[in-house]
């Protein structure tokens, strides 16, 4: 098992560093603060699972790091980059080539085929149609799915339309790839395949992955789990620890 001693981690080696990062939405009646300084550090290579009860600021979080959504005051950093204050195009530029999105709902575009969506990052980032299609072929060879190049959405089971969205969220061997629910939609069954593809790829790959569960299954794959209350991390446990909490022990 991988160790991941992230008080002593090289700088070199830190891919995600937070540091009291607050967030507060305002609905016009009321103010809810979904981070209240939060502070985080992963290092290359780690599985990291992010759980907690609803609201309690979780996918809030996984949005902030990857830029998805701005924050009120902290800092993030992304290999060395301070995200903090990046205009918007280039940050959008940055999730592009350095991050994969995999979400519970897949996205998939229906009237493309699955190496259309896989290969449509590329496309958007400047990437000739060729090599486009040659990096999204391999990116579902990756996940096994190579023959289903040519079905569309609706011609694939939601285990097949997973994988589909995680080899187009690895189509450009991103630095980090943040999951949010990857497995909420799926059978007990299917949700054990799409984890065990997702721990061979970091091994494999070293991917460092960040994901949001409410499955303490799932939270049990990853290296270290993040519990969440109220906007601050509450407490961390490690793998063998939430691998008991699955068990029921």
């Amino acid at each position: 098992m991988t160790s991941f001693a992230t008080g002593s981690t090289p700088a070199d080696e830190v891919v995600i560093e937070a540091r009291d990062v607050h967030k507060t939405y305002d609905t016009g009646s009321v103010q809810v603060h979904a981070l209240r300084g939060v502070s985080l550090t992963v290092p290359r290579g780690e599985m990291v699972a992010i759980m907690g009860p609803s609201g309690c600021g979780k996918t809030t979080l996984l949005n902030s790091l990857s830029g998805l959504d701005d924050f009120d005051s902290g800092t993030v950093h992304i290999n060395g980059t301070d995200i903090t204050r990046m205009a918007d195009d280039r940050k959008t530029e940055f999730r592009a080539r350095d991050m994969g999105f995999v979400f519970q709902t897949y996205n998939l575009l229906p009237v493309l085929s699955a190496v259309e969506n896989v290969e449509l990052p590329l496309i958007v980032s400047g990437v000739k149609p060729k090599i486009a299609r040659q990096m999204a072929l391999e990116s579902l060879g990756r996940v096994r799915l190579r023959e289903f190049a040519t079905h569309r959405p609706n011609q694939l089971s939601g285990g097949q339309r997973q994988r589909v969205t995680i080899a187009r969220a690895l189509v450009n061997r991103p630095a980090i790839m943040w999951a949010d629910e990857p497995t909420g939609a799926l059978d007990s069954g299917t949700a054990g395949e799409i984890m065990d593809l997702i721990v061979e790829l970091n091994r494999e790959a070293r991917q460092t992955t960040v994901l949001v569960t409410h499955d303490p299954k799932v939270a049990a794959r990853c290296h270290r789990t993040i519990l969440m209350a109220d906007g601050v991390i509450d407490v961390e446990r490690t793998q063998s620890e939430m691998a008991a909490v699955a068990a029921g022990h």
